[in-house]
């Protein structure tokens, strides 16, 4: 349970931003409500939409709908970023397997963009919430950003965070990203991955799968190992494979609470409730097991990882292990590889760090990304 500030968000302040009224109440039901609701001044209307099964799309999508214009209205400085200048694009596109797919662009709306670059999310996440500022941020430096939720995920068809295959999913990001790089307004431009944790295994995987495919990598807190702390015993996680057999979707996994330990500022660490379509149950029982083999492979396979990489980690994460980033930079068979850990940083490094150290990432990511565009751009001899 994320525990938010009543005096931060249900002051006059927060109200008058968004607009919520304030009802005539006692102050015991007031901290009745917000209790339920974990979003103090959210009114019945919003909370009937919030306390809807998030398991189908349909309900993820209304939620999402209801609170789009709240979540870019936080104190966060990843919404600080003016949208001028860009062109951003939001749609449903059906892949081969029948699924609906959520996609969202953003492009420099003066000139011809850099590179591409396209994400790979989290777990449990969307490219919706934080995504949406970090895009902002990479297509005010120049650059195209493509970004999509896997099946299962944000708003994306599927049952929500189930993997029944790591594999299938990689497949599935594969089939939407080639279609946008053979787009002739693209084809020509170099083009990175991005993936942040479990993204950064989904990236690893694309780049395993397609070796001469990608221009470089870009990968924020990878999950190549999760961390010892978050996993289940030993005699636990072999009950739980067994039981992933019989019981796939269901939710019997253990789980620490990702935003404690991935968010390192207290008030961003309350802003993770507005990412009212995010998973924040038990890991599915074949998810997780899906999780736990694919950072076995990746951590079998470090040697065959071939393209430039930057690697960005916290030193004091304890959701992802940084000493498996250290591992990736050594054993990547690149010459071209830059592995950067951030003093004290947590795990959500550009979304729940003080300020000055997301500005620091930032300008480490879009240093790296005009370096490596520049390269592929120029002529060769």
């Amino acid at each position: 349970m994320i525990r938010l500030n009543p005096r931060v968000w249900g002051g006059a302040e927060f109200r008058a931003k968004f607009g919520v009224q304030r009802k005539r109440t006692n102050r015991r039901e007031v901290i009745r409500v917000s209790r339920s609701m974990g979003l103090p001044g959210v009114d019945r209307e919003l909370k009937k939409i919030l306390d809807a099964n998030m398991d189908e799309v349909g309900a993820r999508r209304r939620a999402r709908e209801a609170f789009k214009d709240i979540q870019l209205g936080i104190d966060h400085i990843l919404f600080k970023t003016p949208c001028d200048g860009m062109k951003m694009e939001e749609l449903y596109e059906k892949n081969s397997k029948g699924q609906e797919i959520f996609c969202k662009s953003w492009l420099p709306d003066a000139s011809r963009p850099k590179a591409a670059v396209f994400y790979c999310h989290g777990y449990g996440d969307t490219c919706s919430f934080f995504f949406e500022g970090i895009a902002r941020k990479l297509a005010s430096s120049g650059y195209a950003v493509f970004a999509m939720d896997y099946p299962g995920f944000g708003l994306s068809e599927g049952l929500h965070c189930f993997i029944p295959s790591f594999d299938g999913l990689v497949d599935v990001v594969i089939e939407h990203y080639s279609k946008i790089k053979e787009n002739p307004e693209f084809h020509s431009l170099p083009s990175f991955l991005f993936g942040q944790s479990m993204g950064g295994a989904v990236s690893l995987k694309i780049h395993l799968k397609q070796p001469k495919a990608w221009d470089g990598a870009i990968l924020v807190a990878p999950m190549c190992k999760i961390a010892d702390d978050m996993v289940p015993p030993k005699f636990v996680t072999k009950v739980l494979i067994g039981l992933a057999n019989i019981l796939p979707k269901h939710k019997l996994v253990p789980n620490k609470d990702l935003a404690e330990a991935a968010f390192r500022d207290s008030k961003k660490k309350e802003q993770t409730a507005y990412n009212v379509i995010a998973y924040k149950g038990k890991p599915r029982l074949q998810s997780a097991v899906e999780l736990l083999r694919t950072t076995e492979e990746i951590e079998r396979r470090l040697k065959e990882v071939s393209l430039p990489l930057f690697i960005l980690h916290g030193e004091a994460d304890i959701v992802t292990d940084p000493s498996v980033s250290k591992a990736l930079y050594e054993n990547a068979s690149c010459s071209d590889k830059k592995l950067k850990l951030y003093k004290d940083a947590y795990h959500a490094l550009l979304e729940g760090e003080p300020d000055e150290v997301i500005t620091e990432a930032f300008d480490d990511i879009i240093s790296w990304l005009d370096e490596h565009s520049l390269k592929q751009n120029q002529p060769s001899s």
